[in-house]
């Protein structure tokens, strides 16, 4: 199960903001929070997040998650920010903007929720958090502090709820903690234009309501710190719910009637569920007849050991959605994983005909054509991974592997090198380092161990500390 997700990001975000911005040197007067100091504390935000907590990088979840975001930042105003988010693997229901444009959703909140609608509810009032730039107004009012210090108050504003304020509190001082939370009117402003995001965008006003109101239920039942701090520290969220509804009943009839398109959203929810929720509530899910439901059973199934089953599954899957490539590519990895080559061969090179930019599909091929002894052919296609996922520790050391395989000693330590950095192995990363450096003689070589060393003494300061 993934770590404590609060007490986790709040103890990295003190860890960096020390190593990076060390000493009273470096505190300073505010005389107000540029947009500068917005993107350097988003960026630091965010490299520590994806240091440490399990970020979704399946391209059928993460592409989703995105051009949702996109549909929505399209109707913003012009922005100092890019917009970007990340699936982060956590079973709490919740998501969160931090300055900069860095959205976060927990992988819970789409396990939980029933529609696109609603979804696209929770990121447009975070959206709407950004835009209005209230972790801004709030770090304002402090007189005095240092980076690091404002490091751990965007923690505290983001993560929210028991575990985040209280964290941050104990680390900043009391003097500070009234910045840790969001106010009752920055909830309201968030609610009122995030209604006016959802409505340009085309999405079910309705949707945010149901969110919230889901949100507010699955609070009672598992407690307060489980849910985002605009829900868990506001017990008066059934008067922002109807106000929102009245709101709603106030637009006018084209907003009222949007249609609702969850094609993708359950597509993407049949797959979180199917890879990491509990087997037996999906197993429930998964009694239809279709396509979809099939693959669910076969990945739920695998991840019982249950492999006849399994397979039986895939195969009901394939031929009920012969042209769907989700389908083609979980069930060609899971025939490759169990050792049926040619199966899977099949399948994937279907998957990726079909959807040639699916990188986990390509991964899997690339391992596929390894295991064939066509080791010059997976470099390639490891390659074409590592560009669209350059900080995956698992596909760096199949790479390496590939790479040792043909031949390419220096490169294949180099990343295997990169393979223990990003998986956090301070021991090996050394290890792989000092082997790789007499190896690497060509140019090419050469320039492959700057970058790879680069990264490396990054790391080794977090390490460190």
């Amino acid at each position: 199960m993934p770590k404590h997700f609060a007490a986790v990001v709040l103890s990295l975000v003190l860890t960096l903001s020390l190593i990076l911005l060390p000493g009273p040197s470096l505190a300073f007067y505010f005389g107000g929070v540029t947009i500068k100091d917005e993107k350097e504390m988003g960026h630091k935000f965010d490299a520590a997040i994806r240091a440490q907590l399990p970020v979704i990088d399946d391209p059928e979840v993460s592409r989703y998650v995105s051009k949702l975001l996109e549909r929505l930042v399209k109707t913003l105003p012009p922005q100092p920010f890019q917009f970007k988010s990340t699936v982060i693997l956590n079973n709490a229901m919740n998501a969160f903007a931090v300055p900069g444009g860095y959205v976060y959703v927990l992988t819970g909140l789409m396990m939980n929720f029933e529609s696109e609608a609603e979804l696209a509810g929770v990121l447009a009032h975070e959206l709407a958090h950004v835009t209005q730039r209230h972790v801004a107004s709030r770090l304002e009012r402090a007189q005095y502090m240092t980076f690091g210090s404002l490091l751990l108050a965007v923690a505290g504003v983001a993560l929210g709820g028991p575990g985040g304020g209280a964290l941050a509190v104990g680390a900043m001082g009391a003097g500070q903690s009234a910045m840790l939370n969001y106010s009752r009117m920055d909830e309201t402003e968030a609610d009122q234009i995030g209604l006016q995001y959802i409505n340009a965008a085309g999405f079910q006003p309705m949707g945010m309501v149901r969110a919230f109101k889901a949100l507010r239920q699955k609070s009672r039942m598992q407690g307060a710190g489980n849910v985002p701090t605009y829900l868990s520290t506001h017990p008066a969220i059934g008067d922002r719910i109807a106000g929102l509804t009245a709101r709603i009943q106030k637009l006018p009839a084209k907003f009222r009637a949007a249609r609702e398109d969850n094609k993708n959203f359950l597509r993407v929810r049949a797959l979180l569920w199917a890879r990491y929720g509990d087997t037996q509530t999906a197993l429930h899910m998964f009694r239809g007849g279709d396509g979809l439901s099939a693959m669910g059973r076969g990945i739920v199934f695998a991840r019982q050991n249950n492999v006849n089953q399994a397979r039986a599954a895939f195969d009901e899957a394939v031929s009920k959605s012969p042209n769907d490539p989700l389908v083609l590519r979980e069930a060609g990895s899971f025939h490759f994983r169990k050792g049926d080559l040619n199966r899977s061969q099949t399948l994937l090179t279907t998957a990726l005909r079909l959807a040639p930019n699916d990188y986990m599909a390509d991964y899997y091929y690339a391992r596929l054509l390894d295991v064939q002894g066509k080791h010059s052919e997976a470099v390639y296609h490891f390659k074409s991974v590592l560009r669209a996922v350059p900080d995956e520790a698992e596909v760096h050391e199949d790479y390496a592997k590939s790479l040792n395989n043909s031949g390419q000693r220096a490169l294949a330590y180099i990343h295997l090198a990169y393979s223990a950095i990003y998986s956090g192995n301070k021991k090996k990363a050394e290890q792989y380092v000092n082997q790789a450096k007499p190896l690497a003689k060509t140019a090419d070589e050469k320039r492959a161990l700057t970058r790879m060393t680069d990264k490396y003494e990054e790391y080794k300061k977090i390490w460190k500390r």
